[in-house]
């Protein structure tokens, strides 16, 4: 039996959402970031992926699990 395995994306924040457009600042909250080099484990979907490719500038892709 193969065991369900969910991939996971740890993303770092190194940008500051200060003189960005709200929606930006709303994605940065929904990827459960709000600080300069926190992280945040996810889940690799393509609801996530499309989140982090809207604030590519914000964010960095430190390790995919």
């Amino acid at each position: 039996m193969a065991k369900n395995e969910t991939k996971t994306l740890i993303v770092e924040q190194i940008g500051s959402p200060i003189r960005r457009p709200k929606e930006q600042r709303a994605t940065l909250v929904g990827l459960g970031l709000n600080k300069l080099h926190r992280r945040s484990t996810l889940q690799d979907t393509p609801s996530v992926r499309g989140m982090i490719a809207k604030v590519q500038h914000l964010v960095r892709v430190v390790d995919e699990a």
